[in-house]
């Protein structure tokens, strides 16, 4: 699977809740943790892309309702939903082992 960028804020809802896990990244171009960030998510879409885990990205700034709607207090915030629900939330740059962690409690482990 490949990461989406967030084009339509229904779309990314409708994502959300269509079942199955779901990692949103919350962001901005002009924030430079985010952008580290970028590859981390880039790897971790390769390592599942496999099982039933879709990455969306949302600029904030594009999209200030769905921030309003995460709870997004600050950037990067990465939620993770479960069917709909969310489940764990990540706010600031953490190391990937950490986003590994989160996923690994609603997927099964990657294949390397």
């Amino acid at each position: 699977m490949t990461m989406i960028q967030a084009q339509q804020a229904e779309e990314v809802r409708t994502q959300i809740h269509a079942g199955g896990t779901v990692l949103v990244d919350y962001g901005a171009a002009w924030c430079p943790p985010c952008k580290v960030l970028l590859p981390i998510l880039e790897e971790l879409d390769q390592e599942y892309s496999g099982e039933a885990v879709t990455i969306i990205k949302v600029d904030c700034d594009e999209f200030p309702e769905l921030a309003s709607e995460a709870g997004v207090m600050g950037m990067p915030t990465v939620v993770i939903y479960q069917d709909g629900q969310p489940m764990e939330k990540l706010i600031g740059l953490r190391p990937k082992s950490a986003y590994q962690g989160v996923l690994s409690k609603y997927v099964h482990s990657p294949t390397f």
